[in-house]
């Protein structure tokens, strides 16, 4: 009864780096006990550490100890663009038979043997649906909606389908396992991100994770991605570009991005980025563009604001310059929002929360 409650570490595994959380329920709240992460900019620029278990284990168990982390009980998201994730829609499916279905559905849509790959699925409640049913038949007289209901008319489920390889699963486990760590579940890394960024906010936003190597969009709609994408387009592509555009090495010019030391190239205008910076991130304008108009025409709903997280959010006037440019609200997301920490932090985390955003959503998954 007077047991005290365990703390859990989220742990991000990027492409370059890893970011690790710490949170414990204190008082009904989360609250952040510690927090670590490794930047490997210059000795991984053309590696991937996802796929290095040797080296992953080695870092997060150097990160967990220079940062005095005691937790041993951990939550790894794994990178979207190795998930697949869709919207099925079942016609008249039998509730009885509904698994069977989504497995004889998925078989069509995933890209893989489902031997392969290990599925997860739930049911997605239309609540736009039911409040219009509810609506329209305020306004008839019960005969004619008992004839409605008896008239056959389809029922359609809406099933939100995600898969992840099992070779991928493993190797986190190895890693964890190497790390000595108590592996409890993993998810994508777009719903901790959810999580920790929108919520139970039940507006239609768009969440854009621009991290080292990739960058992720999805449309969250009542807390789930209706609709996502992933692109080859990241932070090191930029630091590439400014590398060979200043001649200077990959770390300094890493430094260059960050604090915006592009001399005669920077603009004062705060609607804007350094032409070099435009240049390079147009193609990921393009596709944050075209996802959000896909959405809203094939929908006919009306996207409310852009959540950015990642490394990349922390580009000097990246906010108003995507604003501008795509015409709608973009927002800085702040993974501490629902989580208590001390005040004298607040600099410092402010500066880093775009980055921490997914290793705090997997902390708050046991936490919450």
């Amino acid at each position: 009864m007077f047991r005290k409650s365990p703390s859990y570490i989220g742990v991000d595994i990027g492409t370059t780096g890893l970011k690790v959380a710490e949170l414990k329920r204190i008082k009904n709240k989360p609250r952040l006990i510690n927090y670590g992460y490794s930047d490997e900019i210059s000795d991984f620029a053309n590696k991937d550490l996802q796929i290095d278990i040797e080296k992953s284990a080695s870092i997060l168990k150097e990160v967990l100890k220079k940062s005095n982390i005691k937790s041993i009980n951990g939550i790894v998201a794994m990178p979207s663009f190795a998930v697949f994730s869709s919207v099925l829609n079942l016609t008249n499916a039998d509730e009885k038979d509904l698994e069977s279905t989504v497995m004889w559905e998925a078989k069509k849509v995933v890209p893989l043997d489902l031997e392969e790959m290990i599925l997860d699925w739930k049911v997605i409640k239309d609540s736009d649906n039911q409040v219009k049913k509810k609506v329209d038949n305020q306004e008839k007289e019960p005969a004619e909606v008992k004839d409605e209901e008896n008239s056959g008319d389809k029922k359609n489920t809406k099933i939100l389908l995600t898969g992840a390889p099992k070779n991928l699963v493993n190797k986190y486990i190895e890693i964890f396992k190497k790390a000595k760590i108590n592996l409890l579940s993993l998810e994508t890394e777009m719903f901790s991100l959810v999580r920790s960024l929108v919520g139970e906010d039940p507006a239609i936003v768009a969440v854009v994770d621009l991290g080292a190597v990739n960058t992720d969009i999805a449309i969250i709609e009542n807390g789930l991605p209706m609709f996502s994408r992933s692109i080859d387009s990241g932070g090191i592509m930029i630091t590439k570009a400014i590398s060979e555009s200043l001649k200077v090495d990959f770390r300094r010019a890493e430094q260059f991005k960050l604090d915006f030391s592009l001399n005669s190239q920077q603009s004062t205008n705060q609607n804007e980025l350094p032409k070099i910076i435009q240049e390079t991130i147009s193609p990921i304008v393009n596709e944050i563009k075209y996802s959000l108009n896909l959405f809203q025409q094939e929908n006919n709903k009306k996207i409310e604001k852009v959540i950015l997280s990642g490394g990349g959010a922390n580009l000097v006037n990246v906010i108003d310059y995507l604003s501008n440019l795509l015409n709608i609200k973009v927002i800085a997301g702040d993974p501490w929002a629902r989580v208590s920490y001390p005040l004298d932090l607040k600099p410092v985390l402010d500066e880093i929360g775009p980055k921490m955003s997914i290793a705090v959503g997997l902390a708050l998954r046991e936490v919450d």
